[in-house]
C-alpha cells in the first residue's frame, strides 16, 4: 500500500511540474497589410456622408486646397525587402509583381481615410490621408500608377506603398486627397482604369486634374515687372533645361499646371515649344551653361528628376 501511495504521489508531482513548464512560443509571419477591410461601398453609410467604413471618413481638418496638392512624382525607388514577397489574406495568395510599368487593370476603387490616418502602410511608411498614395494587392512597393475615373476621366498620379483592399471585388484604395481629386469621394467609390508607370524625364506625363489652365503652344512672353532676376540677365540667352516632352497639348498644359504650383516664383520661367512634333516644356533662359546645370541639381531636389540641357 506504501509503495502505491510513492507511486501515485510520483506521478501527481510529475504530471504538475509538466503542467508548469515554459511553452514554447511559434512565431508566424503576419500579412504585409492588415486584412481588415477599409473602405467600402456607397452603402456602407448615408449618401450625405459619403461611402467609407463606420468609423472613416474625411476627418475634420482636411486642407483646403487639395486641389492644389501635387500629384506623386515617379522616380527610380528600390523596392521594399518585405513588401512584395507573396502573401495570404482572407484565404487567398497574393504574389505581388516585382517590375512597374506592364500593369493596367479597370475596376472599382474606393477610398480610407481618417481611421487609418498616421497608421503604418505595408511599406512601413505612416499613411497620410493627404498625400497621393494608394493600396493595391500587387502593385509593386513602392511603384507609381495613373488611375483615371472611367466616367469623367480625370486623372491622378499616385505613389503605391500599401497593400489591398481584399474584399468586395475592389481594385484599389486610394487616399482621401486622391479620391477627392478624382471626385470620389462622396460616392465612395467608382470604376476606375489603372496604369502603372516608370520613372522617366522625357515622358513624365503627369495627368490632367482640376483646375487646369490652358496655356499658348508659343514661348511665353516673361513680364519684366514679375521675372526673376536671372530670368532678366539671360533673356537673349538660347539656353534651357527641358522639364519634359509630350505627345499632345493637354497633356503638356497638364504638366505646366503642375509646375507652376511646385515651383512659385521659379515656375514664371516656364515656356512651351513645338519641335520635331513634340510639345516641349522648357524652363529659362539661362545665362550659361554651367548656370543652367546648378539649376538642374537643384530643380531635382524639389521635383524627383534632373531636367535636361536644350538649347532653342
Amino acid at each position: 500500500m506504501n509503495r502505491q501511495i510513492v507511486i501515485l504521489t510520483l506521478a501527481t508531482l510529475a504530471l504538475a511540474a509538466c503542467g508548469s513548464a515554459p511553452q514554447r512560443t511559434v512565431e508566424t509571419r503576419s500579412t504585409p497589410a492588415p486584412v481588415e477591410d477599409r473602405v467600402v461601398g456607397p452603402a456602407a453609410a448615408p449618401a450625405a456622408t459619403g461611402g467609407y467604413l463606420a468609423g472613416d471618413g474625411p476627418g475634420a481638418d482636411a486642407p483646403a486646397n487639395l486641389d492644389e496638392i501635387p500629384d506623386a512624382v515617379p522616380k527610380n525607388e528600390p523596392l521594399h525587402r518585405y513588401a512584395n514577397r507573396p502573401y495570404v489574406a482572407l484565404g487567398k495568395t497574393y504574389t505581388p509583381l516585382t517590375v512597374a510599368g506592364s500593369f493596367k487593370e479597370r475596376g472599382i476603387a474606393s477610398w480610407y481615410g481618417k481611421k487609418f490616418h498616421g497608421q503604418r502602410t505595408s511599406s512601413g511608411e505612416v499613411y497620410n490621408m493627404y498625400a497621393m498614395t494608394a493600396a493595391h494587392p500587387t502593385l509593386p512597393i513602392p511603384s507609381y500608377a495613373r488611375v483615371t475615373n472611367a466616367a469623367s476621366k480625370k486623372s491622378v498620379v499616385v505613389r503605391v506603398n500599401d497593400r489591398g483592399p481584399f474584399l468586395h471585388e475592389r481594385v484599389m484604395d486610394l487616399s482621401y486627397t486622391a479620391a477627392h481629386k478624382l471626385g470620389i469621394v462622396g460616392n465612395g467609390s467608382s470604376e476606375v482604369e489603372i496604369e502603372s508607370i516608370t520613372a522617366n524625364a522625357d515622358t513624365n506625363i503627369l495627368a490632367k486634374t482640376e483646375p487646369v489652365q490652358s496655356r499658348p503652344l508659343e514661348k511665353a512672353e516673361i513680364a519684366p515687372d514679375s521675372a526673376p532676376p536671372a530670368a532678366l540677365a539671360a533673356v537673349n540667352s538660347n539656353i534651357y533645361l527641358q522639364l519634359g516632352a509630350f505627345k499632345t497639348r493637354e497633356a503638356a498644359d497638364s504638366f505646366v499646371a503642375k509646375m507652376h504650383a511646385e515651383l512659385g516664383e521659379i515656375g514664371k520661367q516656364i515656356s512651351v515649344f513645338i519641335k520635331d512634333g513634340l510639345t516641349r516644356v522648357h524652363i529659362g533662359p539661362y545665362a550659361s551653361q554651367s548656370e543652367a546645370r546648378s539649376s538642374a541639381d537643384s530643380l531635382k531636389s524639389k521635383l524627383g528628376f534632373k531636367p535636361m540641357l536644350n538649347f532653342h
